[in-house]
């Protein structure tokens, strides 16, 4: 390992044993309590704009269009009747977009300049809190109020549901009745026709591509009328080539059914491509699935939902409705067909574990000895190998509140808590599977690459969706807070690592790749991420080149910006 004097740390992945020892070591020591990061979760202001941000070095006029941000934003809410309302998990922050407008200069020689304005999306759900003083409707991983008795409970689920959607935001989605306002630009600069932002159940939220006013809310029924069940996916996929969509929606009951569909960009109509309803296939949360040239494939991975996902309703949110882990509860895999309407082609299963992102998926045609032309399907994602990950978002664990991260590790083997980049490589079969041969079928493990070598939060150049690529970029822990504090950059030949790490107490969020127009190399553009400088209790922008992690520029702001989920860059049509 060697550090150059940008302070980049040049990797290979055979670090991963001194690395997972120092990890430890930081926690044993606490020094995450020196890594101020609670600006970014408490009390983080809207601002409406447009604010313009001090460029520091230089940020490529080529970079030039939108980067729209999302996630949880504010985690309390004051003044309510019961007092002070906390939000207990990170996933349930009250949803807040942010957009980046990042502008060529008019004059040559000119310097880029950068915008800001942010929204709150969730505050018809904000003033219900203040209302009542509890949140009544069906969240996350939100803990029981102890002065909310039984009764109250159970008479919330007669309170019509207050929706946040925070967690994806997805660009020129088709289908749905738009409710732009007559005098919208409509983000006119980047081609963004519309806004819609996802979660993990089958409502989208429109909103205003240039103001991020909140416009209404619409679900999936609206795309077809069999879309009823309550859960989905958040990171639905798009096709780079024609625009379309894909996604499941998952009814519960006492067999749950996972329709898998398709909306068309061009028509907006939507097609069911497989209803899968079996007994060993369970309801489970799921955040996330594959796409490839001619498949969508979708991995139920071991979070199974208890009482057929009726527990949900019971304890009111959905992290306490998951079963404990279990190792023997393997995770189920579909391949379903996109081009010939042939429905569900092959199935086979993986060891028990858990992941909420997919990274990328492709084909690759492999010939035998005899001729035959074989399609093997390869399914890159950041996996864990349980799903404890997820008690480790509760506000409480990240803050270290009460010595809150202590007891999180003590509990759980910390080592089982890092992510790493893993990929399947599965042989769809040359004819149909029968019963007895999908039970049995398995997919080979060619890839592992583990965490800080590779990253969460993960992205790649949007134009190798779908087919071969090598680099991959993400954020990762080192083990210095609770939180990430370094962007990775993965070469997935060599599995060689470069990451960048800010001062300390800087923690940056999830990466965005803008390629260079008109660049052949794959790496060829830049890496926008924005970071919390949680001593100054501000936040930047930073600009990375894609090659070497190095800085370019940051445009800095007098505040603390949210630690969001996802976004996208929407760049300027020429």
């Amino acid at each position: 390992m060697a550090v150059n004097a940008f302070g980049i740390l040049h990797r290979t992945v055979e670090h991963e044993v001194e690395d997972c020892k120092q990890s430890l070591d930081n926690v044993n020591g606490q020094s995450w309590k020196e890594w101020p990061n609670h600006a970014a979760f408490e009390g983080l202001d809207e601002h409406r704009g447009p604010l313009q941000l001090q460029v520091k070095g230089a940020i490529p006029a080529w970079a030039a269009g939108a980067l729209y941000r999302t996630g949880p934003g504010q985690a309390t809410v004051e003044d309510t009747r019961k007092g002070t309302h906390y939000v207990s998990h990170w996933f349930d922050g009250f949803a807040h977009t942010h957009k980046f407008d990042i502008i060529a200069p008019d004059v040559e020689g000119g310097g880029t300049t950068v915008v800001y304005s942010s929204r709150r999306q969730s505050e018809d759900f904000v003033s219900e809190i203040k209302k009542i003083g509890w949140r009544s409707s069906i969240s996350f991983g939100q803990r029981a109020d102890p002065c909310v008795g039984l009764f109250a409970k159970f008479m919330s689920l007669f309170v019509p549901r207050s929706l946040n959607n925070n967690v994806v935001i997805l660009p020129n989605f088709p289908g749905l009745p738009e409710k732009r306002p007559a005098n919208t630009k409509s983000g006119h600069r980047t081609g963004t026709t519309n806004l819609y932002i996802s979660t993990d159940n089958k409502t989208l939220q429109e909103i205003d591509p240039d103001t991020l006013e909140p416009l209404g809310y619409s679900d999936q029924t609206r795309l077809h009328p069999d879309l009823k069940g309550p859960m989905s996916c958040a990171h639905a996929q798009r096709d780079p080539e024609t625009g379309d969509w894909f996604n499941f929606n998952l009814a519960l009951g006492r067999q749950a059914t996972y329709r898998i569909f398709r909306v068309n960009a061009v028509t907006g109509a939507t097609d069911i491509l497989a209803s899968v309803s079996e007994s060993d296939l369970a309801p489970a949360y799921i955040h996330s699935l594959f796409l490839t040239e001619n498949y969508v494939v979708l991995c139920i991975p071991s979070s199974h939902l208890a009482w057929s996902g009726l527990k949900i309703v019971w304890e009111n949110n959905l992290l306490e409705a998951i079963k404990p882990f279990d190792k023997t509860r393997r995770c189920k895999w579909v391949v379903v067909d996109r081009r010939h309407g042939r429905g569900v082609v092959a199935r086979f299963s993986t060891p028990a574990a858990f992941f909420f992102h997919s990274v990328n998926a492709f084909e690759e045609y492999v010939k035998d000895d005899s001729g035959e032309k074989q399609t093997f399907i390869n399914l890159d994602h950041s996996m864990y190998d349980t799903s404890d990950v997820m008690f480790g978002l509760y506000y409480d664990t990240i803050l270290d509140r009460n010595d809150a991260m202590k007891a999180y590790f003590e509990k759980h083997r910390a080592e089982k808590l890092h992510s790493r980049h893993v990929r399947y490589r599965f042989g769809l079969p040359q004819s149909e599977q029968t019963r007895e041969e999908a039970a049995t079928a398995t997919a080979e493990e060619v890839l592992s690459i583990p965490s800080p070598h590779s990253g969460e939060l993960s992205t790649i150049h949007p134009e190798r969706v779908g087919r071969p690529y090598r680099y991959m970029y993400g954020t990762c822990t080192r083990g210095l807070s609770t939180f990430m504090d370094s962007l990775v950059k993965t070469d997935l030949e060599t599995r060689e690592a470069v990451l960048w790490s800010g001062s300390q107490a800087h923690s940056p969020g999830e990466p965005v790749f803008v390629p260079r127009p008109g660049g052949t190399d794959e790496d060829d553009g830049v890496v926008l991420s924005v970071v919390l400088d949680g001593t100054a209790q501000k936040s930047y922008l930073l600009c990375l080149d894609a090659k070497t992690m190095e800085e370019l520029g940051r445009a800095k702001a007098d505040f603390p910006i949210a630690m969001g989920f996802h976004g996208f860059h929407a760049p300027v049509q020429s």
